[in-house]
């Protein structure tokens, strides 16, 4: 499934700003920040007595090294260092501090990376009790407001040590440097009591209070990610990308005028999302748009398995919707073991989503902001960085011949 990196969240309960010193950590609550204008405003200072302003807050214990717990926040919207709560999966991925160059990947203010590598340090080779409980935060809908995401610890079920915490390479201005990207699992803990954050400010970190499922973690490294499945269709709000990022998928709509060059691109974005794709041939359809047909494959490397689909490629503007029409023609072709893929610069309408939820067909909708976090999780977090993917995967044919190197003239041997 597709994460999703959206910062409107439900709010099932709000907690005032003056209540927070008391109040529980409940998952997906919003805690108010304060009205004053200033620092004291941040709620998480308030709530959690932890460091004002920030992605990383730790406490440190009271006794010795290591620390009591570490709040992580963040408002979800970094173009170039994605973010990403995957609430079905029950995982969180979130980039270090080290976010422009000048620093070596360790060398930060907060030394929230050499947080991290501590945390994942001790995941792998322990000990594991000195791992720290990672408390989520994420932007609320107005002013410092903060909502609760869950305790996460580091790694994830199945996730190879190579895997979950690992240090990324990005340019900016000719520059290179290096943040890490950290791979956590959010557990099953709906709430957390007030008990059992005060026993961590006193350097408890598996008392009376402590939920089952730190403890199962804690003692026995057992993961028990907290998982929702998504049981209704997305809205067509929830398949646009925000204001901010629309000209990303508005570039890519440019760049093809012709819906059936679309195919090529449509292909390579569900190619960068899947990684073992192979495809065996295309042909147009009457609509305008194009079919892919190939294996995806599962299974170790040595003896995969090569499961069948087929990709329908919808060039839309975003005001307009892939309808049922277009739908159901894919639907046809998902037999005998073949599962879809719709790849669409816009968004599947509502009557068409709600038929494929209740049928339960195998076709996975890659809507304009899927797209949009696809590229993103490449590395490519802007409209200038879409455009020069554009130009390097797909070139036109002006810049084809300018890429081309010049032609030397060969006289003939009747001129020799």
């Amino acid at each position: 499934m597709l994460a999703r990196s959206s910062t409107l969240v439900p709010e099932s309960r709000r907690f005032p700003f003056d209540s927070l010193p008391s109040a529980d950590l409940v998952v997906d609550a919003t805690y108010e920040g304060g009205t004053r204008g200033n620092a004291g405003d941040d709620p998480l200072h308030q709530l959690l007595r932890c460091g004002i302003g920030g992605g990383f807050r730790a406490r440190s214990r009271l006794k010795g090294t290591g620390y009591q717990f570490v709040a992580l926040y963040s408002d979800l919207s970094d173009n170039d260092w994605p973010d990403v709560l995957d609430s079905e999966l029950g995982r969180f991925t979130y980039y270090g501090d080290n976010k422009r160059p000048g620093s070596e990947l360790h060398q930060t203010k907060r030394g929230g990376n050499r947080l991290l590598a501590g945390a994942f340090g001790q995941l792998h080779s322990g000990p594991r009790a000195e791992i720290p409980p990672f408390l989520i935060f994420t932007k609320g809908l107005k002013g410092r407001d903060v909502v609760f995401r869950g305790v996460a610890v580091p790694g994830a079920p199945a996730l190879p040590p190579t895997e979950d915490l690992v240090a990324v390479w990005r340019s900016n201005a000719g520059q290179r440097f290096q943040n890490y990207r950290a791979v956590f699992t959010v557990l099953d803990i709906p709430k957390v009591s007030r008990a059992w954050i005060d026993e961590l400010l006193l350097d408890v970190v598996s008392g009376p209070s402590a939920p089952e499922a730190w403890l199962k973690f804690h003692q026995r490294g057992v993961y028990r990610p907290l998982t929702a499945l998504r049981t209704k269709h997305r809205l067509r709000a929830e398949q646009l990308p925000v204001a901010n990022d629309r000209q990303m998928i508005r570039a890519i709509i440019d760049h093809f005028p012709n819906p059936y060059d679309f195919e090529r691109c449509a292909s390579l974005i569900w190619e960068l999302h899947a990684s073992r794709v192979q495809y065996e041939a295309t042909r147009p359809t009457r609509d305008g748009g194009r079919d892919a047909f190939g294996g995806y494959f599962i299974g170790p490397e040595s003896d995969p398995i090569r499961v069948e689909f087929v990709l329908e490629a919808k060039r839309y503007d975003m005001r307009n919707a892939v309808g049922v029409k277009e739908l159901a023609r894919l639907i046809s072709r998902t037999r005998n073991r073949i599962f879809g893929v719709l790849v669409t610069t816009s968004f599947l309408h509502e009557q068409a989503y709600q038929e494929l939820k209740a049928d339960g067909h195998p076709i996975i909708v890659i809507a304009a902001r899927d797209i949009v976090d696809i590229l993103r999780s490449k590395g490519i977090g802007d409209v200038q960085a879409v455009r020069s993917w554009l130009a390097r995967e797909f070139p036109t044919v002006e810049e084809e011949s300018m890429m081309a190197p010049p032609c030397e003239f060969a006289p003939s041997s009747e001129a020799r």
